[in-house]
């Protein structure tokens, strides 16, 4: 099958008019996916990506794929992890986040709960800022060796920024709240082998 090349990095007009011939896979926690994502995308978390490697690279090869998270940040780590394994794919610039600010539909399951969970970016926004918060004023009031909480939170948002990487994310991720479903990794896979 010949097919176009596909740059490394797609805008959401420019992913908007190939979503079609691109495998478009969303490598946000199940409650990110549900709450919103990309027509065609295939939900495989960014921590199952090397599980679905072979069928990754199988969709790569019949016509492209796009990767997609909320800001891009996660989907360039996919890249970067698929990268390493001889699989070229492109990210959405700007995440699903830059897809809907372009006007452009996102999709929800039909049995979706009315009440929305929060993006994982402000999951953590929130986290790291309470425990900022809480540390100052155990520091203040309890003890001043306490005051090593903020300093902790904020070692992480600085190592977080160098490497491109989220620990807290990763552990926020692995909340109740934030696993509503289970990951379908096996129909994922197996619409990947079928395209």
């Amino acid at each position: 099958m010949t097919h176009t090349p596909v740059p490394l990095t797609l805008g959401a007009d420019q992913a908007r008019t190939r979503i079609q011939e691109l495998a478009v896979i969303d490598v946000r926690t199940p409650a990110e996916y549900a709450s919103g994502h990309l027509p065609t995308a295939l939900n495989i978390p960014l921590d199952h990506i090397r599980r679905a490697l072979p069928e990754i690279r199988h969709a790569a090869e019949r016509g492209g794929v796009l990767v997609v998270c909320a800001s891009g940040a996660r989907s360039e780590s996919a890249c970067k992890i698929l990268a390493e394994q001889g699989v070229t794919a492109a990210t959405l610039a700007g995440g699903t986040g830059a897809w809907a600010a372009a006007g452009h539909d996102l999709h929800t399951p039909a049995a979706r709960a009315p009440r929305a969970g929060w993006s994982m970016d402000r999951q953590v926004r929130f986290t790291a800022g309470s425990l900022v918060l809480l540390g100052l004023l155990l520091g203040l009031l309890v003890h001043p060796a306490l005051l090593l909480i903020p300093v902790g939170v904020a070692v992480g948002l600085v190592f977080s920024a160098l490497t491109n990487t989220c620990g807290m994310a990763a552990m926020l991720g692995k909340l109740p709240h934030n696993r509503p479903r289970a990951v379908d990794l096996n129909a994922a896979r197996a619409a990947l082998r079928n395209r």
